[in-house]
């Protein structure tokens, strides 16, 4: 249970893709809440982080670099609360345009990177008498945008995977929750816009296709990594939870 002075004062956290995007606002936010907060990231270059938050240098795709992470978060506080999976790239292609070594990258960070966290998060939460996993989904793991062929298949995999976790360690009183994000203003987004072509007016239609005429903020989506970090989602297990401003609520048709 917290002690006071904010949602998730006294917890210890682990975000991976810490330093970019999504994985900062939620380091800043967890900070903000009372946490001690690791921001693990391959990415360390002028990394500028707020009171409460370490940065350590971690590529998810190496089990080694996972291991000695959690050593170090062991050694300093023998239990860990939180873990937050949000490290993850895209690849903008079909299945017939994609490598077999770009499939394999894909995977590498986005699948395989959440296992080998998870795994060797458990023990460190089992000390701490359970814990609560948060990975990232997609919208993309439900319905499919085009060419993003392994980027959905990677998805899929995050929430299937995710539910298993749930079932498995529910017991242990681990929670495992997945955060389903649509449109989101991150560099990510900003690389499927592209960089040529009448980008703004892309940009609006991106927007009108909404529900709520907008895509969603970093902030929109640590509110929700927030919540279901404490003690009041305390109920929430196995869920894969869709923060996409209304956007597949709708039939696209009637957009059109």
């Amino acid at each position: 249970m917290s002690d006071g002075g904010g949602n998730l004062a006294g917890r210890i956290a682990i975000v991976t893709g810490g330093t970019g995007g999504i994985g900062a606002a939620v380091c800043a936010r967890f900070a903000r809440e009372g946490a001690t907060v690791y921001a693990a990231d391959v990415a360390q270059d002028a990394v500028d982080l707020p009171k409460g938050i370490t940065a350590v240098a971690c590529n998810v795709t190496r089990p080694q670099e996972i291991t000695d992470l959690m050593t170090q978060v062991e050694s300093v506080h023998q239990r860990l609360d939180i873990l937050v999976n949000a490290a993850g790239i895209e690849i903008e292609k079909t299945v017939e345009q994609t490598s077999l070594e770009e499939w394999n990258s894909i995977f590498a960070i986005n699948v395989t990177g959440t296992f080998l966290a998870c795994k060797h998060a458990l023990p460190l939460m089992r000390n701490a008498g359970g814990g609560s996993i948060i990975n990232f989904g997609s919208y993309d793991g439900f319905i499919a945008d085009p060419g993003l062929a392994a980027y959905c298949a990677t998805k899929g995999a995050v929430h299937a995977l995710t539910r298993a976790l749930a079932c498995d360690h529910g017991p242990e009183n681990i929670r495992v929750n997945a955060v389903c994000p649509g449109y989101v203003d991150t560099p990510m987004l900003q690389n499927f816009f592209g960089s040529h072509g009448d980008i703004e007016s892309l940009k609006d239609e991106v927007r009108r296709v909404h529900p709520l005429g907008r895509y969603g903020t970093p902030d929109d989506v640590a509110n929700l990594v927030n919540w279901l970090a404490g003690d009041e989602a305390r109920y929430a297990s196995g869920q894969l939870w869709v923060l996409d401003g209304g956007l597949t609520a709708q039939v696209q048709q009637m957009r059109v």
